[in-house]
């Protein structure tokens, strides 16, 4: 039984180590996405004020 000798010592301090420091890094929940800066809408508005602006100037000229 000499040859099964394990070093439980270095056995000892990994699972001290490991019970300590697992709940600290699962404690750390992600950071949530950030919120979208542009939905879309601001992006058909300036399309919609572009064509206005041509359909202005188109009426100004046929005029």
């Amino acid at each position: 039984m000499a040859s099964l000798k394990f070093p439980f010592e270095i056995l000892a301090v990994f699972v001290i180590i490991s019970v300590i420091l697992l709940p600290i890094a699962h404690a750390q929940s992600p950071s949530p996405a950030p919120a979208p800066t542009n939905d879309g809408t601001s992006i058909d508005q300036g399309v919609a004020y572009v064509l206005m602006m041509v359909a202005l100037a188109l009426t100004y000229f046929i005029h």
